[in-house]
């Protein structure tokens, strides 16, 4: 395709703000033209802010192209916005700004967390959902220890596995695809909704079952909430959060999936004594964050990006200005986002939920994104933390704790997963996502290596069973800040704004088919191989995830979701091929050898932005 004569002029009568080839015909450089027709085929992986190399006149003309389509009014707001988004990180330098424009843009560097009232609401009622996940897995942790012998299946381990992955394996099954077309017709917030209730009645009728099958058809039908709404929530929370915080702010899911563990925990204990009965008590509690959710969904604002989706361009700012401190910021956001979508439109098409699935597999920057998102979700898998959440009792009282005292650990185990998610706030964003799963992994091997080496020692001896407590606390807090809130956030933040329900739904449905494994497969391990041998087997899958994420995940930390489509731009075979050739020799000479003035030659070229990555890794 021919680029357009510079010639052409704003007053060309064929110009329009969503035609890709407006770049040429206000006299932008040929570069910026091609960077959008050559994304999939980035090699050179410049990371390209899309208003970069844009003229002030050509920014003028998006200016008037965009109110005029759009309908707002105040011309001037939009300029200084356009001109701000261009330019982020040089607002002292913009003299079209306002001293309060200034202050805003400065302010959100400095102050980084003051964020609106409406935004800290939308974090916590959408996260909020994802505590019904951690609540039903540990409930299930806790009625282990009692429904099978009700039900007569105690010594059938296939069949008390199928029943625990039940959710899982329906999410992975299909429910987790419902995200996209469930998103296209409802929003965020209505598919928020409508799984809300999938998310209470099934869970209250598991009290009224009478045998395993009845049992094993509320779980499934509690999976078609959670896939939907575990799918939702990350792309939710990261459209909605401001770049400079979009990490620490989405982590809030993975914190109240682990509170919401806590919460299982603690229903465990309050019910054991109950008797028999005890265990439906305990499935049956996870109802109440559901219907938190499905009460106070509405009173939060719609993503304004899938808002823009639907060409509802004044909602959308609306729901910005609800979002942010100032319009400044609202209107920098939004324009940014809107010549992002542009082109996202154009080098994008199709826009059938089939064809849409098809691109992520056949189109080069999404498929990169998939295989990255692929391997970050299974490896949260390969290191074994559902196992500990679903059977942590039933590995307790096989270690010679009484069912109580299990109850108590497993306690121990969900407070410590708590708590440790927190420090991922400061550092999922500053030390980087690639960083901190690739330093966690082996310390999570090697802390499952030392429990399963501790059910050699004599059973009597009464530190047999605190010490392996003490490796499953130390495996959870480096689990926590790392491989805990990562994948969903890698996750929905590596694919395209016109790509990301369905790529999303994916990566949760990889998620939980390997969920859903682990927990139909771990009962009968733990009975064939014994713990030390189950605990032996994920030591050695935590290994195969660390080699995985090394040849395969690119590093996102501190990238705009736009900016990102240039990272995953780069061939994988160029990507695996810079880790073993360039910065894995530059490693050893650094921290082994130790040679300060060792070089790493940079895989990425950054032009033009602001931003820098983590130290540690260089460029990566």
């Amino acid at each position: 395709m021919t680029p357009p004569t510079p010639a052409a002029t704003k007053e060309d009568s064929s110009y329009k703000t969503k035609d890709i080839r407006h770049i040429e015909r206000t006299g932008l450089e040929k570069e910026h033209y091609e960077h959008v027709m050559s994304r999939n085929l980035n090699v050179s992986a410049k990371i390209q802010n899309p208003l970069l190399g844009v003229t002030r006149p050509g920014l003028q003309a998006l200016v008037d192209d965009f109110c005029a389509e759009y309908g707002f009014e105040d011309k001037d707001l939009w300029n200084r916005a356009a001109i701000l988004a261009q330019n982020p990180n040089d607002y002292d330098g913009i003299p079209e700004l306002s001293q309060d424009d200034k202050y805003w843009a400065k302010r959100e560097v400095t102050n980084k967390w003051d964020l609106t009232g409406q935004m800290w609401s939308l974090c916590f009622v959408a996260s909020l959902g994802s505590a019904i996940q951690g609540w039903d897995s540990t409930g299930a942790n806790g009625a282990n220890l009692s429904f099978p012998q009700e039900f007569g299946i105690e010594n059938n381990t296939w069949l008390v596995g199928m029943v625990n992955s039940g959710p899982t394996l329906v999410t992975g099954l299909f429910s987790a695809m419902l995200c996209d077309p469930m998103n296209h017709y409802f929003g965020r917030r209505g598919t928020l909704f409508i799984s809300g209730w999938f998310c209470i009645f099934p869970v209250l009728c598991q009290a009224f079952t009478q045998n395993w099958y009845e049992l094993f058809i509320c779980r499934c039908l509690l999976g078609v909430g959670i896939g939907t709404k575990i799918s939702t929530i990350p792309i939710y929370t990261a459209e909605s959060a401001p770049a400079s915080i979009r990490g620490a702010v989405s982590l809030t899911f993975q914190f109240w999936v682990a509170f919401g563990s806590v919460l299982g925990f603690s229903t465990n204990l309050i019910f054991m004594r109950v008797g028999r009965l005890a265990w439906r008590f305990q499935l049956a509690a996870a109802f109440i964050p559901a219907l938190a959710v499905v009460l106070l969904v509405w009173f939060i604002p719609e993503s304004p990006r899938w808002l823009m989706k639907r060409n509802n361009y004044p909602k959308a700012f609306r729901s910005f200005l609800r979002l942010r401190k100032s319009q400044i910021q609202a209107a920098r956001d939004m324009f940014y986002a809107h010549c992002q979508i542009q082109e996202e439109n154009e080098a994008f098409h199709g826009t059938s939920w089939f064809t849409r699935m098809r691109d992520i597999f056949t189109v080069p920057r999404l498929r990169t994104a998939n295989l990255a998102s692929w391997v970050v979700m299974i490896s949260q898998q390969l290191c074994g933390i559902n196992v500990m959440a679903y059977y942590s009792s039933t590995v307790f009282v096989q270690a010679g704790y009484t069912s109580e005292q299990a109850l108590l650990a497993s306690l121990g185990f969900g407070l410590v997963n708590s708590v440790f998610a927190i420090p991922a706030i400061w550092t999922i964003d500053s030390f980087g996502r690639r960083n901190l799963m690739l330093f966690t992994f082996p310390l999570m091997s090697l802390c499952l290596w030392w429990a399963g080496s501790m059910f050699f020692m004599d059973s009597s001896n009464p530190a047999r069973v605190p010490v392996i407590a003490v490796a499953v606390y130390i495996f959870t807090a480096l689990y926590s800040p790392g491989e805990g809130p990562i994948p969903f956030l890698y996750s929905a933040e590596s694919y395209p704004l016109t790509h990301r329900e369905v790529g999303m739904s994916w990566a949760v449905s990889q998620n939980n088919l390997f969920s859903a494994l682990l927990s139909l497969t771990f009962p009968s391990m733990l009975s064939t191989f014994k713990p030390y041998g189950a605990f032996y087997f994920y030591a050695g899958t935590n290994i195969l995830a660390v080699i995985l994420i090394f040849f395969f995940v690119p590093d996102t930390s501190r990238r705009t979701l736009e900016e990102l489509d240039f990272i995953f731009g780069v061939p994988v075979h160029v990507f695996a091929k810079y880790q073993w050739s360039t910065w894995l020799p530059w490693f050893f000479k650094r921290y082994v050898l130790f040679q300060k003035d060792a070089y790493l030659k940079p895989l990425y070229h950054l032009e033009g932005i602001g931003g820098t990555l983590p130290d540690v890794v260089g460029g990566h």
